[in-house]
């Protein structure tokens, strides 16, 4: 793109390229209700919401059943392997750079309790010790 692309061309642009991965993505999860989902799900990682719980997106959403949101990828994903290669195949198509890097890196955050999702006792780097916190992994 160049410095004299509109607002409204970019947008349209952005819009275009949700709705390919949104497509791309469809026959991973088989039933329309999921895809739905899916697609919220999707739409709301984007958002600017600074917590992406699985509650905060369902409202964001505006779904009316905040548990979809929560069980997408827990529950309703029965092969991860085959949304791993459509979301490969997407990136590798738009990304493609010669001089591109991956950054594959896991982040632990440290919680006080156990309230939050995915938060157990582990070893924590930083810290130095075991302790409450929730591992993520980023590809960047």
């Amino acid at each position: 793109m160049n410095g004299t692309t509109s607002v409204e061309d970019l947008l349209a642009l952005t819009l275009e390229a949700l709705r390919d991965v949104k497509a791309g993505v469809r026959p991973v999860f088989g039933q329309e209700r999921i895809v739905v989902s899916a697609g919220r799900f999707i739409e709301t990682l984007l958002g600017n919401e600074s917590r992406k719980t699985g509650r905060m997106r369902a409202e964001t959403a505006v779904d009316p059943r905040p548990w979809r949101q929560q069980a997408l990828l827990g529950q309703a994903l029965s092969d991860v392997d085959a949304l791993r290669d459509v979301l490969r195949e997407h990136v590798v198509e738009h990304l493609r750079d010669p001089d591109a890097v991956l950054v594959v890196d896991e982040t632990g955050f440290l919680k006080k309790g156990t309230d939050s999702r995915s938060v157990s006792r582990q070893y924590k780097g930083s810290a130095g010790k075991t302790t409450y916190c929730q591992i993520s992994v980023f590809a960047t």
